[in-house]
């Protein structure tokens, strides 16, 4: 993980249209370097009723976001166009492209590829993952960034929906007011 602007854990909360009671929380940390966004989930809860995909080789995955993954939703600060990762604890990644609100596409970019680490028990699933923020564009190292982190949880019962901020009466992570972290650049 790159050296930190936040030491501490930020709570996610779960959206009441999905609440299951099988997490019992979500808890996330950044870190920004020059060069690096380090993003790190943990969930705490009963982990063998959630459904996670069995560890595999990153690679490019597909519809992430219908299943357990953890998401974190980047934008320049001020900017309309913003970056969506999908973590899988598989291991897959998704990154999606928009030039405003929910206009975008995935980007089938390999040289997007964030560094992923994952562990877990009975009762932890801890994500880590590490963003090359000049991948994104030649802007992102030195501008001031606002960050929407968010996690999505199938059980057998359904889906939970977590997220920093919950802006609307439906689970909505691209909601402009949905990206309630504001991260500076580093300084040295």
């Amino acid at each position: 993980m790159p050296a930190g602007q936040f030491e501490k854990w930020f709570d996610l909360s779960c959206h009441r249209a999905g609440l299951t009671g099988v997490v019992r929380s979500i808890r996330t940390r950044v870190q920004r370097s020059d060069a690096q966004l380090g993003i790190s989930y943990r969930l705490d809860g009963d982990v063998g009723r959630i459904r996670i995909p069995t560890l595999r080789e990153p690679i490019i995955g597909r519809e992430l976001w219908r299943h357990t993954c953890f998401e974190a939703f980047i934008r320049i600060e001020g900017a309309a166009a913003y970056h969506e990762f999908n973590f899988a604890p598989s291991r897959e990644w998704t990154v999606y492209g928009f030039s405003g609100y929910r206009n975008g596409a995935p980007l089938n970019d390999e040289s997007m590829n964030p560094q992923i680490a994952v562990r877990s028990d009975s009762s932890h699933l801890e994500l880590d993952a590490v963003i090359q923020l000049a991948r994104l564009s030649a802007s992102h190292p030195g501008a001031a960034l606002r960050l929407g982190l968010a996690a999505v949880i199938e059980t057998r019962d359904g889906l939970s929906f977590w997220a920093l901020h919950h802006p609307a009466d439906k689970p909505d992570f691209h909601n402009p007011e949905s990206f309630a972290m504001r991260l500076e650049p580093q300084t040295e």
